[in-house]
């Protein structure tokens, strides 16, 4: 069982920037692929980005695709997500999300790839 907790949303204007943070506890940090995913008011949940287990590949939706970073420190248990050049249409809750995988490099855009979700953290851009 894998424990989620995001933090580092807040408010910030068009063109700022901000970093999220995922922290795990429970299971083994290197063995999940991990994700984030937003889900915007009255929106279906949309695919951010994810990396493999080893933090050797990365896959980015094509909306925040050279605007945001996903990483993460394996040894601290952690995947960040820095976000930069926010545009008001990335104003939602942001989840991180954990897939177990034996694949090294997989990286994984659907939410039904993996089994442990966190609170959200939330985002607002304004304009």
């Amino acid at each position: 069982q894998v424990q989620l907790v995001e933090s580092g949303g807040g408010v910030v204007q068009a063109g700022g920037s901000l970093r999220l943070s995922c922290a795990a506890s429970g299971g083994s940090f290197s063995e999940y692929a991990m994700g984030w995913f937003r889900q915007a008011p009255g929106k279906e949940r949309e695919f951010v980005a994810s990396i493999s287990r080893n933090g050797g590949s990365t896959s980015y939706a094509d909306s925040v695709k050279d605007r945001f970073i996903i990483s993460r420190d394996n040894m601290k248990k952690t995947v960040y997500l820095r976000m930069n050049a926010l545009k008001p249409e990335d104003t939602a809750p942001y989840y991180c999300a954990a897939g177990n995988t034996e694949a090294s490099y997989s990286v994984y855009s659907r939410g039904d790839k993996y089994q442990f979700w966190g609170q959200g953290t939330q985002v607002t851009v304004s304009s």
